[in-house]
């Protein structure tokens, strides 16, 4: 089932979205850009005269209730975002009646699901080592059928539009499409979209293909890195994970971060870049930093050269010569991560020369895939977004879907 094709007039639906929105210390957002990307969801439901249940998580309260994570904090701007006023229940297994009750046109906001360990199904409180562990595992494993069936037992039909967490198999976002046959439960247009993104990348690939890897380490990226060195024509590995490749070869890199457990790793990604005739660009030069700050004072130095007391903080401008020069041309661009400390404005000049080419490469046709919050955090930063073909708005689930693992927020509604 399509959501275009659902009648939703007089059905009760709940949609999994991700509303995980940043809050600053008053519990105000910083950034809706979650909450405008499930707008078109949400209101198709409405407008087909449907009533709305809305659920999500918001940060990692562990199964214990926390008010600086409650979703309460956002029902306000939520029903501003709707044009219409929002219902609020403080707890999201106790919502029967007011779910019951729920009219065509009215909304309903649930608390946060992960005020409830089942939500994410782990055991709390047990070390992994302990005996126990697996049977309380399996016990939980029971409670999350349990807390899934009340989530479901709310509604007639079950929407999936929360790729940030659809790599997760949790209560709300593949457990409970258990409860709903396949003429009841579908994939919302968000999610339709990164699907449909991720496809086009990976599928639909149009060369040359270039991806750009960034971040502080090798070793949350080798799974990715490793796939797609069996289908790209260059990657640009750039960010902290520079210096690990520098290191595997003696280079001196100061106080810069490595990964010294990871030196082969780096060694056997670069022979088998060789061997699949993939180009490798990897940094020359860096802008190093006398001190993990904005304010640090400021050196050139060849990223293999790197004397002690210093850090690398960003690519250095020989080395954005290389990575605009391999991005030109590019018909097909995935970029996960920074280029360095962009949060710093004195450190953000690689990450803004590699967001200006992807956007040049764009607009002469590329098809160009941002994923991951600081790649994302990045675009917006150096205001590109609307120069970008799409802008995912999931971190790990995007990674996971370009590492070729199946999701289970995607295969509990397409099988």
């Amino acid at each position: 089932m399509t959501i275009n094709d659902y009648k939703f007039a007089g059905k009760k639906a709940i949609v999994r979205v991700d509303f995980n929105v940043p809050l600053n210390e008053n519990g105000e957002i910083t950034d809706d850009t979650r909450i405008r990307g499930a707008l078109p969801t949400l209101k198709h439901i409405l407008a087909d005269g449907g009533a709305l249940i809305i659920m999500s998580h918001m940060g990692k309260p562990k199964g214990k209730v926390n008010e600086k994570l409650s979703l309460g904090q956002i029902k306000d701007a939520v029903a501003a975002a709707l044009g219409v006023p929002v219902a609020f229940a403080p707890d999201c297994a106790k919502a029967q009646e007011a779910a019951a009750n729920l009219k065509a046109g009215e909304v309903l906001l649930l608390e946060n699901l992960r005020f409830y360990a089942e939500e994410e199904g782990k055991p709390v409180g047990i070390d992994k080592e302990d005996p126990a562990y697996e049977e309380a595992k399996k016990e939980m494993k029971g409670k999350q059928k349990e807390f899934a069936k009340t989530l479901a037992g709310y509604a007639d039909c079950y929407v999936m539009d929360a790729f940030g967490t659809a790599h997760r198999k949790h209560a709300s976002t593949a457990v409970i499409a258990d409860y709903f046959d396949a003429d009841n439960k579908m994939l919302g247009f968000l999610m339709e979209k990164e699907v449909q993104a991720v496809d086009n990348v990976l599928s639909n690939i149009k060369r040359p293909f270039v991806a750009i890897m960034g971040g502080s380490k090798v070793s949350s990226k080798i799974g990715i890195i490793e796939n797609l060195l069996g289908k790209v024509d260059k990657l640009i590995l750039c960010g902290g994970m520079t210096y690990t490749f520098k290191k595997a070869h003696g280079g001196e890199i100061g106080d810069s971060i490595v990964e010294m457990d990871k030196l082969d790793v780096a060694l056997g990604v670069e022979e088998q870049a060789k061997k699949n005739g993939v180009e490798l660009v990897i940094g020359v030069d860096s802008v190093c930093g006398d001190k993990f700050s904005n304010d640090a004072n400021q050196k050139i130095c060849p990223s293999d050269a790197i004397e002690a007391g210093w850090e690398g903080m960003d690519a250095g401008p020989e080395t954005r010569k290389l990575f605009v020069e391999a991005i030109k041309g590019a018909k097909t661009i995935l970029w996960n991560g920074p280029a360095g400390v962009f949060e710093f404005d004195n450190f953000c000049d690689g990450s803004r020369a590699i967001g200006e080419a992807v956007a040049e490469a764009t607009k002469e046709g590329a098809f160009s895939l941002i994923g991951g919050g600081d790649s994302v955090a990045c675009v917006n930063k150096f205001g590109l977004a609307d120069q970008v073909s799409y802008i995912s708005t999931g971190g790990g689930a995007l990674l996971e879907a370009i590492e070729g693992k199946v999701l289970p927020g995607v295969a509990a509604i397409k099988g």
